[in-house]
């Protein structure tokens, strides 16, 4: 047993510090396991240390002090052990969820760089046609009336698919930025299909492609928002349209399962190919040229956010939206849950 201060500091470091060193490894090792066990090899070594130190200053004598230091450390550990697996639990927690945040974060700072970049080049196209058809009309280029009337209707057309890529671009960063608030009331999924479907046929009767719909006989009852349910379907088969060759055909359908309400639009297009398939949610990702539709003018058609504002709308109603490829063509469903499940 050691007589003076020094003699005493010199024990405990003996007998403490192997204590220190070998938790250190403990922890080096364990490094790439929970942080529940770091934490509680965190605890238990000043705890064990302190012991090993106690008994290598009393000269291993196991006398009624060292065993009253050695209950209060047991205590000590008993009592901080399961608190430093708590705490170390929930760090964890914390740690994966900030690390979520962060991912999310990325992903849509990456979605935001790719959105500003699109809109910058897609919105050359109709700018600088209207440009040139004003400065045209404005120099006195166009002289005829006919002329100036076809130069002056293609400006309304510009103007308006300008409109619509604004409208989509401000419906889009509602949803991406989380601020998509919707008034849910019950809605009849099978008159909703029949607005959807008068609201298309002219445009199916222009691109020369059949639109019709089957739907069950019953209604088919849902909790929605109309407006933007119904932009969803309009969406889907607006993409469809346009996908889809002259004398091709589009066709929506509506059922109910056990506890969710569905609805399908089928056309006989091109299909996706299997590398588009999985983005073909994104923000202005249009895949490869075969499912890239252009107009007579060749400029594409619509805002390429379509496809993403539906299926931002669609998780806004706590539903599913998938795409698949048919034998021929592809198919688009819709499944929103059914009321009180």
């Amino acid at each position: 047993m050691p007589e003076d201060t020094t003699q005493l500091v010199g024990y405990a470091l003996a007998c403490s510090v192997p204590i220190v060193v070998i938790g250190a490894l403990l922890l080096r090792a364990t490094s790439n396991r929970s942080l529940t066990t770091s934490m509680a090899v965190l605890v238990l070594i000043p705890t064990l240390s302190t012991l090993a130190g106690v008994i290598g200053v009393s000269g291993l004598m196991f006398t009624h002090e060292l065993q009253r230091t050695a209950i209060v450390l047991a205590v000590v550990a008993a009592v901080t052990v399961p608190a430093a697996v708590l705490l170390g639990r929930e760090q964890a927690r914390k740690t994966v969820w900030e690390k979520q945040i962060r991912e999310q974060e990325r992903a849509a700072e990456q979605t935001r760089r790719e959105l500003v970049a699109w809109v910058s080049h897609d919105l050359r196209t109709p700018l600088a046609g209207i440009r040139a058809m004003a400065e045209a009309l404005s120099d006195g280029v166009v002289h005829a009336k006919p002329d100036a009337t076809r130069y002056a209707e293609q400006i309304g057309i510009e103007t308006d698919r300008l409109a619509r890529m604004v409208d989509d671009l401000f419906e889009m960063s509602k949803i991406n930025a989380g601020a998509l608030r919707l008034e849910l009331e019950p809605v009849d999924l099978r008159e909703l299909i029949d607005e959807v479907l008068a609201a298309n046929r002219p445009t199916a009767d222009q691109a020369q492609v059949s639109l019709h719909a089957e739907q069950p006989d019953t209604g088919i009852v849902i909790t929605a928002n109309d407006h933007a349910l119904g932009r969803v379907l309009t969406n889907l088969v607006s993409n469809a349209i346009a996908h889809t060759p002259p004398g091709g055909h589009v066709a929506i359908s509506a059922g109910t399962t056990d506890d969710h309400a569905w609805a399908r639009i089928e056309d006989t297009g091109p299909g996706i190919a299997d590398d588009d398939l999985p983005r073909i949610f994104e923000v202005a990702y249009r895949g490869n040229a075969a499912r890239s539709p252009v107009a007579a003018d060749g400029i594409p058609v619509g805002s390429g956010m379509g496809l993403a504002i539906a299926a931002g709308l669609i998780e806004a109603h706590h539903g599913d939206i998938t795409a698949e490829n048919r034998e021929q063509g592809c198919r688009f469903e819709v499944r929103l849950p059914l009321p009180g499940t």
